[in-house]
């Protein structure tokens, strides 16, 4: 992000902006399979096929998923690989953020043994 003009850093945030629904992120993670018609999107991802509807042309909009029509149905897929990499980058962040957490709170715990037996 090394000095990039403010009309891109707003780009950069709707990005992030249409990363930030949880429901965007589980069609995603479907998508990770390969191509899929809204009905099933909305079957894995526990949601109605209107709601998934309106979270993929939010998401097309930003370029993270590409939709194709056959016949009666949409498909869609992932446009943009590098997402699986922005969220694998993330998710991993945040799992080392929980283990530290959970080695501290076992850590305290511990300390706190012979406090509790004395």
């Amino acid at each position: 992000m090394h000095h990039l003009p403010p009309e891109t850093l707003e780009h950069v945030a709707d990005y992030f902006r249409a990363l930030s629904e949880p429901t965007r992120l589980r069609i995603l993670n479907a998508l990770g399979t390969g191509e899929l018609s809204v009905g099933d999107i909305a079957l894995r991802v526990d949601s109605s096929v209107a709601n998934v509807s309106r979270h993929l042309a939010q998401m097309a909009q930003h370029g993270l998923v590409a939709r194709e029509s056959r016949g009666s149905s949409a498909y869609y897929r992932i446009a943009d690989p590098a997402v699986h990499q922005l969220c694998d980058l993330v998710c991993g962040s945040l799992l080392r953020r929980f283990d530290d957490m959970a080695s501290a709170r076992a850590a305290l715990a511990e300390s706190g043994k012979p406090a509790q037996n004395a």
